[in-house]
């Protein structure tokens, strides 16, 4: 238990308050919606995962709320500028869409995060998730994952991994992974997954928690090799990567995902919140979107608000007790 159970009640109990109706709105919530056309805030730039998401979702969400969907960057601070954005609307018709990090990790690898997730943002919707994959580079001598942790072990701090900065999903990863093994590896930080896989590549470093379109085709080429995926369960893009967990023994829970997620104000009516849930939900489950997500790294996914608010308690346990014992930061 990474919360103490006072605490982690209070937290799943904060979020719980947030998917129930808000009896301050009855006029807004019996009113049609939306009016206007419906702002979509990013927290990162054009191009990135979670705009590429959000630009996927907004033509189909437009056409079912009968209103614009208009997608906004608004970068900086990993994602948390545009969350905070969010939280501080009053509109009535912003909405946004986020990685996990601004949701579940921001708040302990900065205190000063201007948000508070529990009472200042109401869930919507898990949209999509995938796995990380753990990939190295093909100088390593190991072609397994037993036999990777096994040199890795043997190797102490010899091995150096690669992330996308300090307090990142593959940061935090293999984090997890080194406390689960006790292998040692030196984290190097990047400004990206491009420059992780040049590097990884160009055998400056040896490891790293990579995002499944850019290890993939790499891959595919034998520039690297892939060990594992780091959902417990297989994932069907990748069925031949088998999944971490079962190689760490019994006892050892390793499920890590990166999700993207909508979400509104926390003054937002329980109506237009569940409202917005059911249309993604429906978006989501078409063939054909699913399998656009699907050629991207994604499984689509679609959930319930208080799904979204259940998985965001977990999380933010889960990776509390890695930040507080690596005693990492945010950049």
């Amino acid at each position: 238990m990474v919360f103490i159970p006072r605490r982690r009640r209070l937290l799943q109990g904060a979020l719980a308050a947030s998917v129930a109706p808000v009896l301050a709105f009855p006029a807004r919530a019996a009113a049609p919606w939306p009016q206007k056309a419906v702002r979509l805030v990013v927290g990162f730039p054009p191009g990135s995962s979670p705009d590429a998401l959000a630009r996927t979702v907004a033509d189909p969400l437009a056409q079912a709320l009968g209103q614009p969907v208009i997608v906004e960057n608004k970068v900086g601070a990993a994602g948390t500028i545009g969350v905070n954005a969010v939280a501080k609307a009053t509109d009535g018709h912003t909405i946004g869409l986020t990685g996990n990090g601004p949701l579940t990790t921001a708040k302990a690898l900065n205190p000063a995060t201007p948000y508070d997730v529990a009472h200042d943002l109401r869930p919507i919707s898990l949209v999509a998730s995938s796995p990380f994959v753990l990939a190295g580079s093909t100088d390593m001598p190991a072609t397994d994952l037993r036999g990777l942790l096994a040199h890795a072990r043997a190797q102490g701090d010899r091995l150096s991994y690669g992330s996308v900065g300090p307090g990142s999903g593959s940061h935090l990863a293999m984090e997890l992974l080194k406390t689960l093994t006790g292998i040692q590896a030196v984290h190097v930080p990047f400004p990206g997954f491009p420059q992780v896989a040049t590097a990884l590549m160009g055998k400056q470093i040896d490891l790293s928690f990579m995002i499944p379109s850019i290890a993939a085709p790499q891959a595919k080429n034998g520039r690297l090799r892939m060990y594992g995926v780091s959902t417990a369960a297989p994932f069907a893009a990748f069925a031949e990567v088998p999944p971490i967990q079962p190689a760490l023994g019994a006892g050892k829970a390793f499920d890590v995902a990166s999700w993207n997620a909508v979400f509104g104000p926390a003054g937002m009516p329980q109506p237009v919140a569940q409202r917005l849930s059911d249309e993604i939900a429906r978006i989501l489950k078409a063939p054909d979107m699913r399998q656009r997500l699907f050629d991207q790294g994604w499984q689509a996914l679609g959930t319930a608000p208080d799904a979204l608010a259940r998985k965001i308690v977990d999380d933010t346990a889960m990776w509390g007790d890695v930040i507080r014992r690596t005693g990492a930061r945010s950049e």
